[in-house]
């Protein structure tokens, strides 16, 4: 995102004249001086520098010759890139085959170990929700409607409690039919157990709701309250079983078979009927004394997919807010070389880009998810920074050379500045793809292959469109100064008026903001007053950045994947609210054959089970074990439980007092023995993200110092598991790309010390937008950390390219360095963050926090990344006078020298 520090030597001669006068156009150069030469004297003037330029004079001369070429046949290319987007963007018909928004699946870490913690408890304890069906051991999340009833005051009163049967009975009697027109309720398809359908909530088979003990209810055998009922208040009693005095929430939890592909097929239209009806039906019950919220299996999902379709109106609004912003800022009072259309155009080819690149990867099959619906206004932004560049480029031409020339000279500025550009940031999206999250590695491969049809559309149509623009703007000067011959001072004030004016020497005016950078704010910033203060703002910049990256919080919430305005976020809240206390009821499992009646075996599980239960967050009063049970009972009996007869023996009795716990134990009758169990622990205080981490990490770590093998294991752990990841995966893709981008900064900016200012300012960057996201309640995801990749590539716009034009600077002073660094880069930077800031603002007004949080994320990257650009990374290179171009190479003579 710059001008390189050289003049071009189109600045410092005139090839041919205005097109009038025989007379002037024999005193200079012939008009049509061949590309060519035009390179090999590009070449001689910069060969001499190359100990700062020695990647950039020949890529520089590179595109020199392709700017000739361009200009030649600029219709063909401007008409082969129209062609291929066409053919590329067929790709759109595979969209919805290529989409892909399983939220496990994308917003997982891939081959997390809770994925493989879940096949262990699948294979050794498989559920069957035909006829033994048990919430707390299944092993997914199971297929279910949820309700939250509320009632602030107390849900145990007989009008209250009333109301919930009313509303209990109409969720039960909901029907939907199937294809042939069978109608299936809720008693058809629900969950069974050995007695029927499995309860919503076991208190709803009791009658006197005056007497009910928590979290433990005191019956045979004993049922856990504490994930059912919230807001309660205790009375006398013994824990775990004290008196239920106030309940202010209930939960209502309508489980569904699903064991077989036409089960899950049927349960999934009940719940699809379910969202649909339910709403009226909540109306229709006009509960007085309850407060109801709801939630199913597949809320979350069809939540998350609908975000797609918000976004969409939001794209437009970006494409006409980046249109009239670039059309205003290429706007000139003179209307011949005036940009409009050129920026309108530019535009349009970054829209193309999208078109190719999206369509492209769709024909290659790469997964579409939601994340990859913020590409475009990223792609849009950055777009137009690199039209910017090449439209400064071509305004330091002049009318008076053939379109060859000012093309080949623009391309020679330019170019580079873009290819540099384009280099850092892919590069810094295609280390994204080394993340283990599946969304990041989307939106990584789309965002960065749209940076290369980019770059690649503006070095051919937008480069031809430019020099048909050229045509235009010298067909007008030729107009222009024929109307002015014979009456030269009523002419030019008259077409001064028009705007249609032009110097005899065809050289465009100064932009009121390059004077601005030139002689304002470059010596103003250089004052010792300014640098003393720049120094005490970034040292505070700095301070609140470190402090906040300690106070950030990992993880996605993932009522955060739905919308703002949807019903399951007073259902999150609400649960948040009265069902914190009492987190995951965790499954302990021990998969492999082990001698339950040897006393010492025994000893070592008790002294392993009892460890995880002494864990910060668990609590052993909650604790449930089948083999604990199983040595009170044969105490009870007087039996031997010591004796391997006797243990497998009186097992089957057992289990038939106790039926829950078949399917806690697997045995092996034929070789005596048992071949799998498993126990639960229950977590209490789980309600923040660190919490989660920690407490999955702690038993983790606890289990695996265990004598015997055991795993620990919820549905829940499959989405904890990022927490393990997300900052290892974040400060990989952040150390490696930050190495990368210090190769390429060494290659282009070959002073040492520069480099490491430019490194330096990637590491400021990134660690600011991480502190300050604390600040604004973004955590740290895997949609966060999309933006944290974003941040590298724009790091290095804003700050590697001002220290390139620095030490390219021909000034002896380093405070003039500064200055006219500013001059060639300060309005292209401006224009580049206001236009990416554009591109994504729209993000702002949506009611998904993946949108807003890219949108927000992305405005601290470019304040930022601009703040370094055009503040602190001046003011420390004039404190390191040693970043400069050393001036021994020979003068050159040649009159065509800069």
């Amino acid at each position: 995102m710059f001008l390189n520090g050289q003049k071009s030597p189109s600045d410092s001669r005139q090839l041919s004249p205005p097109p009038a006068p025989e007379s002037l156009l024999q005193k200079e150069t012939d008009k049509a001086v061949a590309c060519s030469k035009s390179q090999d004297r590009a070449y001689q003037v910069r060969a001499p520098q190359c100990r700062t330029n020695c990647i950039e004079a020949p890529l520089s001369l590179l595109f020199r010759r392709l700017g000739c070429v361009v200009a030649k046949y600029p219709w063909v290319f401007l008409m082969l890139p129209v062609m291929l987007s066409a053919a590329l963007g067929s790709g759109f018909m595979f969209l919805e085959q290529r989409k892909t928004d399983n939220i496990e699946e994308q917003f997982t870490p891939v081959g997390g170990p809770a994925k493989g913690e879940r096949s262990l408890a699948q294979e050794y304890f498989p559920t069957n929700d035909s006829w033994r069906f048990s919430e707390s051991r299944l092993t997914t999340e199971g297929s279910f409607a949820s309700l939250l009833v509320v009632n602030t005051l107390d849900l145990l009163t007989p009008p209250a409690w009333e109301e919930i049967r009313l509303l209990d009975s109409s969720v039960r009697n909901l029907s939907m039919k199937d294809s042939e027109g069978v109608s299936f309720t809720y008693e058809s398809l629900c969950a069974r157990t050995l007695s029927g359908c499995s309860l919503s909530n076991p208190l709803l088979l009791i009658q006197n709701i005056t007497d009910l003990t928590f979290p433990f209810l005191n019956s045979t055998p004993p049922v856990f309250l504490g994930n059912l009922v919230g807001g309660v208040e205790l009375g006398s009693g013994i824990s775990p079983y004290r008196r239920l005095e106030k309940a202010k929430s209930l939960k209502l939890v309508y489980y569904l078979r699903e064991d077989s592909a036409l089960d899950r097929e049927l349960s999934r239209a009940w719940l699809s009927t379910f969202l649909q009806d339910f709403p009226s039906v909540l109306q229709k019950l006009q509960l007085k004394d309850l407060e109801v919220s709801y939630f199913t299996s597949l809320s979350r999902q069809e939540e998350f997919e609908g975000n797609v379709k918000e976004v969409i109106p939001l794209f437009s609004v970006s494409y006409f807010l980046i249109i009239f912003f670039s059309v205003i800022s290429c706007y000139r009072m003179n209307h011949i070389i005036s940009k409009m259309w050129v920026a309108a155009f530019g535009v349009i080819s970054a829209g193309l880009a999208v078109l190719s690149s999206f369509g492209l990867l769709l024909y290659c099959g790469v997964p579409f998810v939601v994340t990859v619906s913020n590409a475009p206004f990223l792609i849009l932004g950055v777009g137009v920074d690199d039209m910017f560049i090449m439209v400064s480029a071509w305004q330091r031409t002049k009318l008076i050379h053939s379109i060859e020339e000012r093309l080949a000279d623009t391309y020679a500025e330019a170019a580079v500045s873009i290819t540099i550009t384009t280099l850092t940031d892919v590069l810094a999206f295609y280390v994204g793809i080394m993340t283990s999250f599946r969304s990041v590695q989307a939106f990584c491969i789309y965002t960065g292959t749209t940076l290369l049809f980019c770059f690649l559309y503006n070095i051919t149509c937008f480069g031809a469109f430019l020099a048909l623009n050229g045509k235009v703007e010298v067909y007008l000067s030729q107009f222009v100064f024929q109307q002015e011959q014979g009456k030269c001072s009523t002419a030019k004030k008259v077409l001064c008026r028009k705007g249609l004016y032009i110097s005899p020497d065809g050289k465009e005016e100064i932009h009121a903001m390059n004077t601005f950078f030139r002689e304002y704010y470059g010596p103003f910033l250089t004052n010792i007053c300014s640098k003393l203060f720049v120094v005490l703002l970034y040292a505070g910049y700095l301070a609140a950045s470190i402090y906040g990256c300690f106070q950030i919080q990992e993880g996605i919430d993932l009522r955060n994947l739905a919308s703002d305005s949807s019903y399951v976020v007073p259902y999150y809240s609400m649960e948040k609210e009265y069902f914190s206390e009492f987190g995951p009821r965790v499954m302990v499992l021990v998969t492999k054959s082990v001698p339950y009646w040897d006393e010492i075996t025994r000893n070592y599980l008790d002294s392993c089970i009892e460890s995880l239960e002494k864990n910060t967050y668990m609590s052993k009063t909650y604790s449930d074990s089948w083999l604990r049970a199983y040595e009170i009972y044969l105490e009870t009996t007087h039996n031997n439980i010591n004796n391997r007869t006797i243990f497998i023996r009186h097992l089957d009795e057992f289990l038939k007092l106790f039926p829950e716990y078949k399917w806690d134990v697997q045995v092996n009758t034929a070789a005596r023995e048992i071949s799998s169990s498993r126990f639960f622990i229950q977590s209490v205080n789980v309600s923040t993200a660190v919490s989660e981490k920690m407490m999955l990490n702690q038993l983790r770590s606890t289990a695996a110092q265990c004598d015997i093998h055991l795993t620990v294991y919820h549905p829940a752990f499959i989405y904890y598991d990022q927490y393990s990841v997300i900052i290892d995966n974040t400060i990989q893709n952040v150390v490696v790309a930050a190495a990368a981008m210090l190769i390429i900064s060494l290659l282009f900016i070959p002073n040492p010390l520069c480099s490491l200012w430019v490194t330096f300012a990637i590491s400021s960057v990134i660690v600011g937008v991480a502190g300050f996201m604390s600040y604004w309640d973004i955590n740290l995801d895997s949609i966060s950390m999309i933006n944290l990749i974003i941040c590298i590539g724009f790091s290095v716009d804003f700050s590697a390219h001002i220290s390139y034009a620095f030490v390219s600077s021909d000034s002896m002073n380093a405070n003039q360095k500064v200055i006219e660094a500013l001059d060639l880069l300060g309005y292209p930077v401006v224009q580049g963050a206001a236009s990416t800031i554009i591109g994504v603002v729209a993000l702002a007004a949506a009611n998904a926090y993946i949108f807003r949080t890219f949108f927000k994320i992305m405005f601290l990257v470019i304040l930022f990344g601009a703040a370094h650009g055009l503040i602190f990374i001046p003011v420390f290179l004039t404190f390191f006078g040693i970043c400069s171009r050393t001036h021994e190479e020979t003068p050159c003579t040649d009159s065509d020298c800069p």
